[in-house]
């Protein structure tokens, strides 16, 4: 699991229909020190996060699991949940 932060969501008129309910948003991966890392990526959110949001994202295979929808979904990236405050040496974000 990973840190980011919601940037922004994803319109999409046609999609697989596995997850066809689910929102999309745009995330920017963060490092330990909670600064942007790498390029921004699309993620599935069945949580309904909004922008500026902290999230823990979830990667790989797992991501299908974290979306809790029935059977196969056929993604990379999901957000796992909502980060109320994390702590890394001293630094307070939320």
């Amino acid at each position: 699991m990973d840190l980011a932060r919601v940037i922004g969501t994803v319109v999409a008129t046609r999609r697989d229909p596995a997850f066809e309910h689910v929102k999309m948003v745009v995330i920017q991966p963060l490092d330990s020190t909670l600064k942007p890392s790498g390029d921004p990526i699309v993620a599935l959110d069945a949580l309904g996060r909004g922008r500026g949001d902290l999230v823990y994202i979830v990667r790989s295979g797992d991501a299908m699991f974290a979306c809790k929808l029935p059977g196969y979904v056929p993604t990379d990236c999901a957000v796992g949940g909502l980060v109320d405050q994390a702590t890394l040496d001293g630094l307070v974000a939320s």
